[in-house]
């Protein structure tokens, strides 16, 4: 397993006064430090020994998000008025309903 190729993300933490790495497909680690990369590089060596005892304890590791495969569908359940009104607003457009929505969603 490639733990590289998890999804990391660093952003500044004004409440801890440092970096914070997280990584999208285990979202209960961080990693704190004074410098990005350390951050980063510290959450990286984490992932790494997670990973690691979850291989030998025959834990299913999760696949990273960059390595799945997405359908391109998904369901939204929506309250009926919604639905209404962003079915007129698709006849008023004159595209399906989808297409409104996948717009909308993108646009968002």
């Amino acid at each position: 397993m490639e733990v590289e190729h998890y999804t990391y993300r660093v952003l500044w933490s004004g409440d801890d006064e440092e970096f914070v790495a997280t990584v999208a497909e285990f979202p209960s680690l961080s990693w704190l430090a004074g410098e990005q990369t350390e951050a980063l590089s510290g959450l990286i060596a984490l992932v790494d020994d997670v990973v690691g005892d979850m291989q030998e304890q025959g834990e299913t590791v999760p696949v990273p998000m960059g390595e799945r495969r997405y359908s391109g569908e998904f369901k939204v359940r929506v309250p009926e008025s919604l639905h209404r009104e962003l079915a007129i607003a698709a006849a008023e457009e004159g595209v399906s309903l989808n297409r409104l929505a996948s717009r909308r969603l993108a646009s968002a």
